[in-house]
């Protein structure tokens, strides 16, 4: 049975770095087999958070939220790639996440950081990890990590130079972690109701 994956971008900048590391993540969990979709927060485009999805009357969210809504609880597992502003994490990707809660709950996160420098976002990375972890879900050890991005990743998301050829290593612990997480939460699911 494969898995249900949703690998979450949120770079709203006109020239997108993160993207290749995003598509980079797709095409490795989908050449595993596993079922994969970009959500793009730029293209969804949600406005600032006002109201939460929950917040809305049952059947009376707006259709992106409806949507949304649909596809993480339909998921068995996230990745969130995320690049660090100034010390922290993309205000649109945190958007998008906030606007649900529940939907999110019992389900492992796995995140995938970068930047244009050497540090690879791993300051996004820790911060995400604590946020995912207080959103309900469990937040696997194994990460990767690409800077700087322009020299490890190609326009199209394919491992360059020996950046890339360390991604490429490093990428399969990485799925595999995601997977186990994944198969156990979907197998505890199915044996017994969460308690809340």
């Amino acid at each position: 049975m494969s898995n249900r994956v949703l690998v979450f971008y949120g770079s709203y900048r006109f020239d997108r770095m993160g993207i290749r590391l995003a598509h980079f993540v797709v095409d490795g969990f989908r050449a595993r087999g596993d079922d994969v979709e970009l959500i793009d927060a730029k293209a969804v485009g949600l406005p600032i958070l006002e109201r939460m999805y929950k917040e809305h009357p049952k059947g009376g969210a707006p259709d992106v939220l409806e949507k949304l809504a649909g596809q993480i609880r339909g998921a068995d597992g996230f990745v969130f790639v995320t690049g660090e502003y100034n010390w922290g994490m993309q205000p649109g990707l945190k958007n998008l996440t906030d606007h649900f809660l529940e939907e999110w709950f019992w389900r492992p996160a796995a995140i995938a950081s970068y930047s244009a420098g050497r540090f690879s976002g791993a300051r996004a990375a820790l911060a995400w990890h604590g946020t995912l972890s207080e959103m309900g879900m469990v937040v696997i050890s194994s990460t990767i990590a690409v800077g700087p991005i322009a020299q490890t990743l190609s326009e199209d998301g394919k491992a360059t130079g020996e950046g890339g050829k360390a991604l490429e290593r490093a990428f399969p612990r990485f799925a595999d972690d995601l997977a186990w997480w994944m198969e156990a939460a979907r197998a505890q699911r199915e044996r017994k109701k969460p308690p809340y």
